[in-house]
């Protein structure tokens, strides 16, 4: 094995699940409010498990950020996307400038966003773009691997090394994102670990014609079978057919769990990499806020296997993050509500009447 591949490892076994004492007491607390049980869903889930990421019962994410990993993919050559790569470079100026989906969301509500070349093919000059490079982009998947084993462990440490950076911040709670020409291939990313053929995951990514569609499934079918990737491996299956953008975002989502920050997943790519998060270390899962409901397809089986559950349903399939500025709304919400609420006692109300549906409830679980 090696170094880097150690520290890696290293530092997965010092990620620890989620508190379970103050996720008691913050369950306790949204049972005394003055509401009926779990008449607030999702709010009152959340602020449980922030309390167990962050040991407290009253939290705030006031200090925000979304890290949005851009790389290109040697797999364009065979056609599988819409949008020249040039494209690439062109969205990770813009992500800079507000000028984009995401980013002019992430301006409206005064969210950090950065910028993080881990691969972008064509050059550019824009020092707003955090240069942390892996290459001028991926090899062709559809004819041997991505890159290699070393590439991929240091695309983790570098996606781990921005959480820690973020936490050194000051910042309460991340977001993920990407951008990058031909990334929607990271289908062949979910196949390996799911085990799920290619037709059920695939989908037209930024808009593909019917043939370039057919073409994009016999690509990732090929590079399936000529880099026979270790589904019980996750960082095989990254090297052989994942991308650069895929390692460091898998690397964010490993590393805010090691230092114990809430991150919010972004729509299909992102949930990807979060699934191979999950898969080198399952306490990582904890962590993980579910934004929306990514209307490309195998998003929904991604999210099955991580046990997600997301805020929203806004029929969004953009990417580069742009669900992260949402999703932060709505957990500032249940933050809200767990630190301003009244109890039943602060209201001068008598939660009697509720003793039955509590009780029926507590038969019912």
């Amino acid at each position: 094995m090696e170094q880097n591949e150690r520290q890696l490892f290293s530092l997965l076994s010092e990620i620890t699940p989620l508190y379970e004492a103050p996720m008691r007491e913050a369950k306790a607390r949204q049972d005394a409010l003055a509401k009926p049980p779990g008449s607030l869903g999702l709010l009152e889930d959340l602020s449980v498990q922030l309390a167990g990421i962050t040991g407290h019962i009253k939290n705030e994410v006031s200090h925000t950020r979304i890290y949005v990993l851009a790389a290109d993919n040697g797999v364009v050559c065979e056609g599988v996307s819409s949008a020249p790569q040039s494209v690439t470079r062109a969205q990770a100026i813009n992500l800079t400038r507000g000028l984009t989906g995401a980013s002019c969301l992430a301006k409206h509500f005064h969210d950090g966003l950065m910028v993080v070349d881990m691969g972008i093919a064509l050059s550019y000059t824009c020092p707003e773009i955090l240069n942390r490079s892996l290459g001028k982009g991926t090899a062709n998947i559809a004819a041997g691997p991505a890159m290699t084993r070393q590439t991929a462990v240091q695309g983790i440490l570098t996606g781990m090394e921005l959480a820690a950076q973020a936490k050194r911040d000051g910042i309460q709670i991340l977001g993920v994102g990407e951008m990058g020409i031909g990334n929607t291939t990271s289908s062949a990313v979910l196949c390996a670990l799911s085990g799920e053929p290619v037709e059920a995951v695939t989908g037209r990514g930024g808009g593909l014609t019917g043939a370039a569609f057919l073409k994009k499934k016999q690509v990732i079918e090929q590079a399936l079978t000529i880099n026979a990737p270790d589904a019980h491996d996750p960082i095989d299956v990254l090297h052989r057919v994942g991308g650069f953008d895929l390692c460091a975002m898998t690397g964010v989502f490993l590393g805010a769990a090691h230092e114990r920050l809430p991150v919010v997943v972004d729509g299909f790519i992102s949930v990807v990499a979060a699934l191979c998060a999950a898969r080198l270390r399952e306490n990582a899962g904890g962590y993980f806020i579910g934004s929306h409901v990514s209307y490309e397809r195998g998003y929904e089986i991604a999210a099955q296997l991580l046990g997600l559950k997301p805020c929203l349903q806004l029929g969004m399939r953009l990417g580069e993050g742009s669900g992260c500025p949402l999703a932060f709304r709505v957990v500032e919400a249940a933050c809200a509500v767990m630190n301003t609420m009244a109890t039943f006692p602060e209201a001068a109300i008598d939660d009697g009447y509720l003793t039955e549906i509590r009780e029926r409830d507590s038969f019912t679980v």
